[in-house]
């Protein structure tokens, strides 16, 4: 049995099952996934970039991205389709980073390793002192 929730879109109450968003807005998500799908099936339109499809179709960018990250708009058969780098707003095709900013994570992910494990050397090097009992005791 589903469990009611609030639809992240119109956030009015419903029976949720696998959707986050009532059938109402899933509706009307799906008519302008159908409207870009079939801007983009026209021949001439294929090369269209992300800001070309908002204009023509008047579907908002956000929902656009949102088509493409869950893959129902394949960015093979559309090359000039891609949404902004959560970083630094280069065109990607997938994931949340470009190439560049995943390397500059890397980057900064292995410095800061180097950087504990040369502070847990540290810390590990204690000095040592021994007590000799002279008068055995």
């Amino acid at each position: 049995m589903g469990e009611l929730a609030n639809c992240v879109r119109c956030d009015t109450v419903y029976v949720k099952t696998t959707r986050d968003m009532c059938m109402g807005c899933f509706q009307k998500e799906e008519e302008a996934f159908q409207i870009v799908y079939a801007f983009l099936r026209v021949r001439q339109n294929r090369q269209a970039t992300l800001s070309e499809i908002v204009d023509a179709t008047e579907v908002k960018e956000t929902l656009i991205t949102k088509f493409i990250k869950e893959r129902r708009l394949q960015v093979k058969n559309f090359p000039n389709l891609g949404y902004p780098c959560e970083n630094c707003f280069t065109v990607i095709s997938s994931g949340k980073l470009c190439d560049t900013c995943i390397g500059k994570l890397k980057e900064d992910l292995t410095a800061y390793e180097q950087m504990e494990e040369r502070n847990s050397k540290k810390e590990k090097k204690v000095d040592t002192f021994y007590a000799i009992d002279k008068h055995g005791k």
